[in-house]
């Protein structure tokens, strides 16, 4: 799994001119998976974003995460993210996982979050999505489930 978690001020997913999720302080997290991903990633990647500190203290410190400020969650599956460019110009999304696999990851992925006890908004999978985002730093992390990053 693979992701690109960016803390926002507000964030909110539209399809088809009507909002399908929306949060205000908190992380939006751009998720895609992989052929290869198990149950594990699932539950590796939930406990990562989950308790990622890179909400600041008092002193400007990284310190809190969202389930420690009882801050929001909003998930958008992007496949897109397991692109390759190494050769050519046109992405190759081989090591992406098929539709099927992506989708039931992609929620069992966001039941896992709310089990935190944390309120998780949702794009819609598979659809053309606007999403408009309001960066706050900004603070942009990739996670992969698989890779040392």
């Amino acid at each position: 799994m693979r992701a690109v978690s960016q803390r926002v001020d507000e964030a909110k997913v539209v399809v088809d001119d009507r909002v399908t999720g929306e949060i205000s302080t908190g992380i939006l997290v751009f998720l895609s998976v992989a052929a290869d991903d198990t149950e594990e990633d699932i539950l590796w990647m939930a406990n990562k974003i989950g308790g990622l500190r890179v909400f600041t203290d008092g002193f400007g410190k990284m310190n809190f995460s969202v389930l420690d400020l009882g801050y929001e969650v909003l998930s958008v599956s992007q496949f897109t993210l397991h692109g390759r460019v190494k050769k050519g110009f046109r992405p190759s999304f081989t090591k992406a996982a098929p539709p099927e696999k992506g989708e039931e990851f992609w929620h069992k992925f966001n039941d896992e979050m709310r089990k935190y006890g944390l309120r998780v908004c949702e794009g819609i999978f598979g659809a053309m999505m606007t999403v408009h985002i309001v960066n706050n730093g900004p603070v942009t992390i990739i996670v992969d489930s698989k890779k040392d990053i």
